[in-house]
Formats: structure tokens, C-alpha cells, sequence
């Protein structure tokens, strides 16, 4: 009988396929008291465990590096290097000498050393929790035989939906892309770190589903509906033969939209609209090129940061931007300095804070940091020879900030000049507008920077003091709000006066409803998902500027954001004369 589990779409597509659960957190150990003849036993049964967690990260090592690359099987290694630590096995053993059975004194060694590592005044060593996490719970689980649920190990076209609590970047880079068809996470948003990972990557995606992790235990055969937000348990095979003869409806409409990939993102009415691509991998970079897009409106370079044991050094952050740079050949590429922090941390996160969204983050980080900033300044400004490069900082919230960039900037260029190293120096600055203060105050911005970028997943954050990533959440995050429709406003406003460029690169411009909005409310940029690309063009093309404006009018004067919703709706359904284009389940549209 089937059952149904509903959460939030977070990428589109329909897939079959049987769930491979992975529960990647510590489990709960008993406290197990051992006699003394018992102790040997229990000190080899430790040794073999960690044996046997040593040649498994040896086998993801490999994998990673032959689909990943050798950077990020890095991570890897540090993990292999604590479970080589003589001073922590010392303290499991003697643990065990005092008569604790092996899993309760692993447990209690490894708990200890992770809260003195997250309390170190060096960051280096704060940096080491999320290894010792990982280590933690592997070698646990091989301890107590429970199942080693390893995201990557899968065999070739499983096609597996991968159902877990949360997608953490560090296990972002076990992800068998061949067999891994869909994503399903009990956490998360349409904002989320998974949800834009599995749109980058094409994958369908669930997130918010809650429970899914404790309803299901593995191997059942599932639907899972990206465009919905559902997950269907054990259908039936006439169930079964009904989602899939909606999949194909769905590749076909998404056929037909492709075809929108070579013509310009023009009004009914002659106004145009720059629509470009949001990148989070370099490897994405020649897909994007191809669904239609202008250029790269938004590259998250702590794509190739996060889940790794070290930072990228100033060459292979070099080599990836100029692969993005140049599969655009001469079209805008606008990459983003680090982004870490909140939820997008390095391997081991940085020192662990009470409200990360508020804190140590971003620009903030980058400056306080500026040997690692001007490493990846020197590598954009090197990027920036071979096209298009400009460079956006995230998180400015005052003109200090942009200043201080700006000294870091000149600094490397010199660095650079004193090597006799070719860059270019003339690399257009923007700054995103991210937060209620930076679209407030937005016009003294104006003079120092060359264009402004509105980062949507974030001002609705900050506006409305909605955790972005937090399922319980996610139906008051409403980018529709009228708050958050004034700031944009104002925005694009200030950009106009200022004789600036204003684009929108969050989330909010990849869904058509949204799209509509910001095209009312006077946005003539927006980069989105690459393969929500035709589907805005689509948007655009049927429609008039005079309409939008007046839709765009109308939910600015609306009391909430269900009755912005109900006005944008029901006008784009009149200018495109279909209403299932609104509810038919297409990305975005609630």
C-alpha cells in the first residue's frame, strides 16, 4: 500500500528508484561493563575496528579522487591520520583496562576529544570536529555492526533515491553522481545548501520531509516528485506506470523549453531582460552555457572549499575560475569572493558560534582573513584575462567594507605585478545586497562599487528573521512579503539613480511567479538555476512590461505575501493564457 510523505521541492523531476538510507550521526551506546579476561579481547576487537575504517576511507580516497579530484579526496587523509593517533588509541585502552567495553570507551574518548577541539584557541584544531565526527561515527558503527551506509559505495546504476537527515558538505563529496538519482533530506529548505546543490547538479530533490530518515528503513521502492515535494512509498506498479507517463509529459515541456536555449529573453513589448546562470561547480560551467544563459550572474566559490581538509591554493583556484570564464568565451562571469560561513563551512567548520548567520561570515571572514582573501583575489584577477571577470564580495552591510576590499584588491594586484604575473587590472567590483541594512543605505554604496547584485536567499532571511535552512520554518519564508518586495524596489531605485547595474542572483528569480514579480518591480538581470533558464525566458517572452509593472504594483500594495501571491498569479495566468502553467507543479510554484 503505498503511503505518501510530503516536504518541500526543491529541484525538479520525477524518479523511481529504491531509497539507499544513509543515517550519518553518532548512535547511542550503552555503558557495557567487561571482566578482566575479557579485556584483550576487546582491546584487538578496537584495533580491528579501526583496521577495517582505515582500508574503507582508503577505498573513498580513491573513489573521490578518480571522480572529485585529488583535492577534495584530501579530506580523507586527515581522518586517516587521527585514526593513527597513538595518544588517542592510548586513552581507548585504557579505558577498556578499566573494564569499558570498546564502543562505550571509544565513544567516550572521541566525545571528549571533539569538545577540546571545538573549545581550541587554533583554528586549525576547531577545524578538525568535523573529522573527528566523521571518524567518530564510522568507527562506532563498525564496533556495534551496524550498517555502513557510505553514500558513495553503490553500484553502478543503482539508481538510488538518497534518503538522509541532512546533506553536510563533507559528505557532498562521497556522492556517487552515477548512481544517485534523487535526494531526499528530513532537513532543509528551498534555500538550503542541498536544495541548490541538487539543482546545480540536475538531481530531484525533497527536502523538509521531517521523518523520512525513521519511517523508512532502506531499499523500499520509492517515487519521489521534485516539482511537489513528494515522496511515495511502495506504489503500486499502476501507480508506478501513472509517475512515470508524468515524467515523460515533463521531459517533454522541458523539450520544448529547451528549444528557447538560442533566442533573447525579449517582452511582448521590446524590453530586454539579461538572463544568466548560477554556478556552485566549475564542472557545470559548459552545461550552463548551453540551456540559453548570458553569462554567469553568480559563481559560489565555497563550492570548492567546502568538505575539504584545506583551503584551495591560488593555482587551482586559478585553473577552476578560468574554466568558467572561458566556457562563456567573452560573456559576463560574475564570481563571488568566499561565501563561508552559516551553513558552508570547510571540512571541520570554522570556530562553531550560537548564531552562525549573524556572525563570522562572508566578507567578514575574507577581511579578517587577508592572506586567504588576496589568494583568491590574485587568482580572479589572473582568471580575468582570459574574458569577462568580475568580481562580487557577499554580505556588505557598510561602505568600510567595500573600501577595505578594494585595499585588499590593489594589494594583490601588486603581489601579482611583482611576481611577473599576467592579470588585468580593470576587473568591475559589485557587492551583493543581501540584508535590510545594505538595500536600506544602498545609494551610499553607490559611488564606490560597479554593479549591485540582490542576493534574495538571504534578504528574506535577514528580513524576516526566518532561518533559511530550518524545515520547521520554511512556510514563513515568503520572498513575496511586502517587506521584502519594498527593499528590492528601493534597490533597483538606488542602482537607476546611481547609474549602476542591478541584478537578481538568489533563488527567488529561478521560479516563474517570482520572476514575473522582479521583472514588475524593474530587474532587467536575473541569473538563475541553468536549467531553469528557458522556463523564465518562457515567462518573459509571454508577457508585456506594462503587465508585469502592474502585477508587480499590485502585490506591493498587498497587506501579505498570500495576497502578492493571488495578484502575481492570477495576472501572469491572464497574460499566458494557461493556469496550469501556475500549479502543474513546475520548479518553484506552490
Amino acid at each position: 500500500m503505498e503511503r505518501t510523505i510530503r516536504g518541500i521541492p526543491a529541484s525538479p523531476g520525477i524518479v523511481v528508484g529504491q531509497v539507499h538510507l544513509l543515517r550519518w550521526e553518532v548512535p547511542d551506546v550503552r555503558h557495557r561493563i567487561i571482566p578482566d579476561e575479557q579485556v584483550p579481547g576487546e582491546i584487538e576487537r578496537l584495533h580491528a575496528a579501526i583496521a577495517r575504517a582505515k582500508e574503507r576511507l582508503r577505498h573513498l580516497r580513491q573513489r573521490v579522487e578518480s571522480t572529485a579530484g585529488a583535492e577534495e579526496a584530501a579530506i580523507f587523509d586527515v581522518q586517516m591520520s587521527i585514526l593513527d593517533d597513538r595518544e588517542l588509541t592510548r586513552g581507548i585502552e585504557e579505558l577498556i583496562r578499566q573494564n569499558l567495553g570498546a564502543e562505550k570507551a571509544f565513544d567516550l574518548v572521541m566525545l571528549e576529544w571533539r569538545t577540546r577541539f571545538a573549545r581550541a584557541s587554533a583554528a586549525m584544531l576547531r577545524e578538525r570536529v568535523g573529522d573527528l565526527t566523521d571518524v567518530h561515527i564510522r568507527v562506532l558503527s563498525l564496533l556495534m555492526g551496524l550498517p555502513d551506509h557510505d553514500p558513495v559505495d553503490l553500484p553502478p546504476g543503482s539508481q538510488a533515491v538518497l534518503v538522509t537527515h541532512d546533506l553536510t558538505p563533507s559528505l557532498t563529496v562521497q556522492l556517487d553522481r552515477g548512481s544517485i538519482t534523487a535526494i531526499a533530506t528530513d532537513a532543509g529548505t528551498r534555500t538550503s545548501h542541498v536544495a541548490i546543490l541538487a539543482r546545480s547538479l540536475g538531481l530531484p530533490a525533497v527536502v523538509g520531509l521531517r521523518n523520512a530518515t525513521t519511517q523508512l528503513s532502506g531499499g523500499e521502492r520509492v517515487v519521489l516528485d521534485g516539482g511537489t515535494g513528494m515522496l511515495a512509498i511502495n506504489p503500486t506498479d499502476a501507480e508506478i506506470d501513472a509517475y512515470r507517463e508524468r515524467q515523460r509529459e515533463e521531459e517533454i515541456a522541458e523539450a520544448a523549453l529547451a528549444e528557447l536555449a538560442a533566442v533573447e529573453a525579449i517582452t511582448v513589448d521590446g524590453v530586454r531582460v539579461t538572463l544568466r546562470a548560477n554556478v556552485d561547480i566549475p564542472e557545470e560551467a559548459e552545461a550552463a552555457a548551453k540551456s540559453g544563459a548570458e553569462g554567469v550572474g553568480l559563481m559560489r566559490t565555497e563550492f570548492l572549499v567546502v568538505g575539504r581538509a584545506s583551503m584551495p591554493d591560488e593555482d587551482e583556484q586559478y585553473r577552476a575560475y578560468r574554466r568558467v570564464v572561458e566556457a562563456f568565451a567573452g560573456k559576463p562571469v560574475v564570481i563571488r569572493t568566499f561565501d563561508i560561513g552559516g551553513d558552508k563551512l570547510p571540512a571541520g567548520g570554522f570556530p562553531s558560534e550560537p548564531n552562525p548567520f549573524l556572525g563570522w561570515r562572508a566578507i567578514r571572514m575574507c577581511l579578517d582573513q587577508p592572506e586567504m582573501f588576496r589568494c583568491q583575489l590574485r587568482a580572479l584577477l589572473r582568471a580575468a584575462v582570459h574574458g569577462d571577470l568580475r568580481i562580487m564580495l557577499p554580505l556588505i552591510v557598510t561602505l568600510d567594507e567595500v573600501l577595505a576590499a578594494r585595499q585588499q584588491l590593489d594589494v594583490a594586484a601588486a603581489e601579482l605585478k611583482e611576481r611577473g604575473v599576467a592579470f588585468r587590472i580593470d576587473v568591475p567590483l559589485g557587492v551583493m545586497i543581501e540584508t535590510p541594512a545594505a538595500a536600506v543605505a544602498g545609494d551610499t554604496l553607490t559611488r564606490d562599487v560597479d554593479f549591485f547584485s540582490i542576493g534574495t536567499n538571504d534578504l528574506v532571511q535577514y528580513t524576516l528573521a526566518v532561518d533559511r535552512g530550518n524545515a520547521n520554518l520554511a512556510p514563513r519564508f515568503t520572498p513575496l512579503h511586502p517587506a521584502v518586495l519594498r527593499l528590492i524596489k528601493r534597490t533597483v531605485e538606488v542602482a537607476e539613480l546611481g547609474e549602476i547595474d542591478v541584478a537578481v542572483c538568489g533563488e527567488m528569480a529561478s521560479q516563474p511567479l517570482m520572476a514575473f514579480a522582479l521583472l514588475g518591480l524593474g530587474v532587467r538581470q536575473m541569473s538563475v538555476a541553468p536549467r531553469s533558464v528557458p522556463l523564465v525566458k518562457r515567462i518573459v517572452r509571454s508577457v508585456t512590461e506594462a503587465h508585469a509593472k502592474l502585477a508587480a504594483s499590485a502585490a506591493l500594495r498587498a497587506r501579505t505575501a498570500d495576497e502578492a501571491r493571488h495578484e502575481l498569479a492570477r495576472r501572469l495566468a491572464d497574460a499566458i493564457g494557461d493556469s496550469r502553467f501556475l500549479y502543474d507543479g513546475l520548479p518553484g510554484v506552490d
